[in-house]
């Protein structure tokens, strides 16, 4: 059962956390994404090591909380707890000078040795937390913390505080993997004499890895986009570890990173020259404007305005850009970079800003309020990545509706919608191949859309502007995993109704408007097959008359009269065919409007069948289907009482309607045959309508609706036994007297009765001799 009064308590361990220490994302994200576990309902303790370069003002703020020693290898060595309280969310520091008291977090000889002494620490520190904590997720993030999922099972394994802990671990750049010479796991790990975990561990000859130590021992695996889950099992993005990563497939998921929506904001944002909203943007263009002076760009609205803040690296794309940035500045495209990187590209971008001045800003440097500046002002962000795990950078541009020009990979797919010129969807623009020209086309299709259609334009920024990447939505996620993990909890219902209320009745619905059209269609197809061209109200309405009165039909075929043969023999044709609408309202117009009034009388007496004379039917069916010459001598009387309608008809498509059918039903049948036997059915029936018309001329005019209905609903009726092989030929036997018909037009009403009654013995005859 799960426990309602627990709250799910998470330990969050990472390298870096904003705003105490950033170098990347991973800062980023350390520094908001638990206090969105806290709003949600969760407890989160944050761990970070203390590093020398936090400010003072911070350090000023920490409370020495608890101190022990961690063994690594055969040292111990000093760790204390300083708690920090910041937003809502309680932080750990891990101090221990001789580690830590750097002036960078990373980059030093002994990475290997600090980083596993963090990972210790954070496993060791799992039982001297406040009280009534007790940790249900250790969340681990990168290669700083990759060895503490190691250290819980191979050291602690079995102790009642860590048997209810589980471990997801978060990849953030795959291609930082942390790799040291193996001799560090004697003398560091302490794991070399453990078979288990040397073996999971090492990664070639003489080289452990820690990542690919978390990727085996975490119970769950995360990273930070969908696409890059996917990318990063394949050789080309895998790093190495792609073969490890699809054996464990099934426990790796892709969860979008956000961004800080309140620090964030164009409409609070003090950084920038003027504030701006999605409804008022007039704010943007005095950014602009204001930049573009401080840069020493042309002041000019009516240029596109496109910039950089990147890490100047191959990863960047920065390959693509030094190829394309000729032609992109020759083409009247302003562009601002700033950045810092390798020797190469740098001297590149001075290049093009003295060659292009007034169109081209390069800004070797690291200045964040810059760059704040940059994304307001600006309206294209360019960032044609190699790959990308995630991505910040296209999702602030968006914030404050700059247009994102982005390569198809990783969290850059995920976020980017392109921009689609004929349903006007999207929310920027990208291209697919690590290619120059293909990512100066991009700049060019947003070029020309700023140029000939602003209305398109600012219809693209307001919904790159309206897009949810509040760090809410990627906690929900996290939590999903969560309680996942530990469904003995029980989730808060304020965090169980936001993504429930959203998520699922859009999972509900997107079935049933797919299986609404499939099953529409073959239900109108059905009838279609039988009526070409006819009406979807007419196809509809009729086939679900014929399987409401079978026996009552064939009842009234045996008393079918030869007053009415003319328009019963109009109206069968087209029932039997149902080629045009015109055919229909021919047939109406010689039906009497009582007669219509009939119909709707015999439909709902359709349900008391007389079963006598359906035996009488079923027997005629077995002759009309088992005689070759029958069906032929039908097909003629047929021929020659439509011949007879047609001067009754008034119009001349009910003329075309009773004399086309005549002529080429034995080859309609032949080739419906194959396809429906439904239709072989419908023929040999109305065939045998037309032979009782003949046999019966006395009779008097019997209403012509009750017919029109007979000749549908006996159409089932004989199902089964008109279904027989000799169907075939009488198809056969068909086409040759269709030729004939035409010779006898005039046949007399006396002629056709003997005519029947040969037939019938002939019929019987070969019955008996098959």
């Amino acid at each position: 059962m799960a426990d309602s009064s627990k709250k799910m308590q998470i330990v969050f361990a990472s390298a870096e956390c904003a705003p105490f220490v950033k170098t990347g994302g991973l800062g980023d994200v350390a520094g908001s994404l638990p206090a969105a576990l806290v709003r949600a309902g969760a407890e989160v303790i944050v761990m970070v090591p203390k590093y020398a370069t936090i400010k003072d003002e911070y350090k000023a703020q920490m409370e020495h909380f608890s101190d022990f020693y961690v063994s690594l290898g055969w040292r111990n060595e000093y760790c204390g707890l300083e708690k920090l309280e910041h937003d809502g969310v309680t932080y750990m520091f891990i101090d221990n000078e001789r580690y830590f008291a750097r002036d960078y977090p990373y980059g030093f000889f002994d990475d290997g040795e600090r980083f596993a002494f963090f990972s210790k620490a954070i496993t060791e520190s799992l039982q001297h937390l406040p009280a009534g904590f007790e940790c249900d997720i250790l969340h681990c993030n990168d290669w700083q913390t990759a060895l503490a999922p190691v250290f819980l099972r191979e050291f602690y394994q079995g102790l009642p505080l860590y048997d209810r802990v589980k471990t997801v671990f978060s990849i953030h750049n795959v291609a930082f993997q942390g790799q040291f010479s193996d001799t560090v796991m004697e003398d560091i790990l302490g794991v070399a004499h453990i078979p288990a975990a040397a073996s999971q561990l090492r990664c070639d000859a003489c080289s452990i890895n820690y990542m690919l130590g978390a990727l085996r021992y975490a119970d769950a695996i995360t990273t930070v986009s969908p696409t890059y889950a996917n990318e990063i099992q394949t050789p080309e993005f895998g790093e190495g570890l792609d073969g490890v990563l699809r054996e464990r497939s099934y426990a790796l998921q892709g969860i979008l990173n956000g961004i800080d929506v309140a620090g964030f904001d164009p409409a609070t944002d003090k950084r920038i020259a003027a504030n701006y909203t999605v409804g008022d943007r007039s704010g943007k263009a005095v950014c602009k404007a204001k930049l573009q002076e401080e840069l020493g760009l042309e002041v000019r609205d009516d240029r596109p305005l496109m910039v950089m803040v990147t890490r100047l690296t191959r990863q960047k794309g920065m390959d693509l850009v030094m190829y394309a940035l000729d032609r992109i500045l020759a083409g009247g495209v302003q562009v601002a970079v700033l950045g810092t990187g390798d020797r190469d590209y740098e001297d590149g971008l001075r290049y093009f800003q003295d060659k292009y001045p007034g169109t081209m800003a390069a800004r070797i440097e690291f200045d964040p309020a810059l760059s704040q500046r940059m994304y307001a002002a600006a309206d294209m962000f360019l960032m044609p990545s190699k790959f990308e795990p995630c991505g910040l950078s296209q999702i602030i541009a968006m914030r404050y509706g700059t247009l994102p020009i982005v390569r198809e990979t990783g969290g850059l797919k995920d976020t980017v919608i392109p921009y689609n010129e004929f349903t006007g969807e999207g929310t920027g623009f990208s291209f697919s191949n690590f290619n120059g020209d293909e990512m100066g086309d991009a700049v060019f299709r947003a070029a020309r859309l700023f140029w000939d259609n602003r209305d398109a334009w600012n219809q693209l920024v307001t919904q790159a502007m309206s897009q949810d990447f509040s760090w809410t939505r990627s906690a929900d996620k996290y939590l999903d995993l969560y309680f996942f993990m530990h469904p003995e909890i029980e989730r808060p219902a304020a965090v169980v109704d936001e993504p429930e209320a959203v998520a699922e009745p859009v999972a509900a619905e997107e079935p049933k408007a797919e299986e609404k059209p499939v099953e529409a269609e073959p239900a109108k197809a059905e009838p279609e097959v039988k009526a070409e061209v006819a009406h979807k109200a007419e196809v509809e309405v009729k086939p679900a008359v014929k399987p409401v009165a079978k026996k009552t039909a064939t009842t009234k075929t045996a008393a079918s009269k030869a007053t009415a043969a003319k328009a019963t023999t109009a109206k069968a044709t087209t029932t039997r065919e149902r080629t045009t609408a015109a055919a229909k309202k021919a047939a109406e117009v010689e039906a009497a409007p009582e007669v219509k009034a009939e119909v709707a009388e015999v439909k709902p007496s359709a349900k008391a069948p007389a079963k006598t004379a359906a035996k009488k039917t079923t027997t005629t069916a077995k002759k009309a289907t088992a005689a070759k010459k029958t069906t032929a001598t039908k097909s003629t009387a047929a021929k020659a009482t439509m011949t007879k309608a047609a001067p009754k008809a008034a119009a001349k498509p009910a003329a075309k309607v009773e004399e086309t059918p005549a002529e080429s039903k034995a080859e309609a049948t032949v080739e419906d045959k194959p396809a429906a036997k439904t239709t072989t059915r419908k023929r040999t029936t109305t065939a045998k309508k037309t032979t009782a018309k003949a046999a019966a001329p006395k009779a008097e005019a019997m209403p012509a609706a009750v017919k029109e209905e007979t000749k549908p609903e006996v159409k089932p009726k004989p199902a089964p036994k008109a279904a027989k092989v000799k169907t075939a030929p009488k198809a056969t036997a068909k086409v040759e007297p269709a030729k004939e018909a035409p010779v006898s037009p005039a046949a007399s009403t006396e002629e056709k009765a003997p005519t029947k009654k040969t037939s019938v013995r002939k019929a019987t005859a070969t019955r008996k001799r098959r």
